[in-house]
């Protein structure tokens, strides 16, 4: 699980804000240990010994591959999950990881993109407008198999996305459904959503039992 920002576009480390009575990190490895068998957690270098975690790395990726570095060579399919997604669900592990097991070398759950999408080149003019029924939002947890995600990394190249990787290395990635509820926390706004859904998940528990 990758917590290694600093939260620059956030303002702080958005990964130790409170949600309830657990912060975001702390929520999405609670819900990531019950879909694994294992959890490593990356965190910023200064915090990991503070947080039973590695040290993560200047940029998203050296902070995935120090975190692959600590996972049990025994391990044939990996996750790879941003900890400022704290609503990502068992399920969802386990749909991407069934279609690792199926034989791709990558899945990613995913949304439908509901707004129109413009390329713009550097001088602002819009180049084209691409199909929205062929794009899709992508997600974490994004599953891996192992021996696919370590080569891809093997280059030291860099991505804001590890899937991106496998597909420059040629390897077959497959979609799975997402959620609209696995939000990135990433402004404040998003902050104040989250904190609003954990009560009304709550809510929804006390009047189911």
């Amino acid at each position: 699980m990758v917590g290694g920002g600093s939260g620059t576009r956030f303002g702080r480390p958005k990964q130790y804000e409170r949600l309830g009575d657990e912060r975001i990190i702390d929520r999405a490895r609670r819900i990531a240990a019950e879909a694994s068998d294992g959890v490593v957690v990356v965190v910023p270098a200064a915090d990991a010994a503070a947080e039973a975690g590695v040290a993560g790395g200047s940029t998203r990726s050296e902070s995935v591959r120090n975190g692959l570095a600590h996972v049990p060579d025994d391990v044939d399919v990996v996750c790879v999950h941003d900890a400022a997604r704290p609503f990502a669900d068992p399920a969802m592990y386990r749909r991407v990881v069934a279609a690792v097991e199926a034989g791709a070398d990558a899945a990613v759950p995913a949304v439908a993109v509901t707004d129109t999408i413009k390329i713009v080149g550097a001088d602002g003019v819009v180049t084209s407008t691409p199909d929205r029924a062929s794009l899709v939002a992508v997600q974490t947890p994004q599953a891996f198999r192992r021996s696919a995600l370590v080569d891809a990394h093997a280059s030291g190249g860099d991505a804001t996305d590890d899937a991106a990787l496998i597909e420059v290395a040629g390897g077959r990635v497959v979609v799975v459904d997402g959620s609209t509820d696995n939000r990135k926390i990433t402004v404040p706004d998003d902050l104040e959503w989250a904190r609003r859904r954990v009560v009304e998940l709550a809510d929804d528990r006390e009047d189911v039992s």
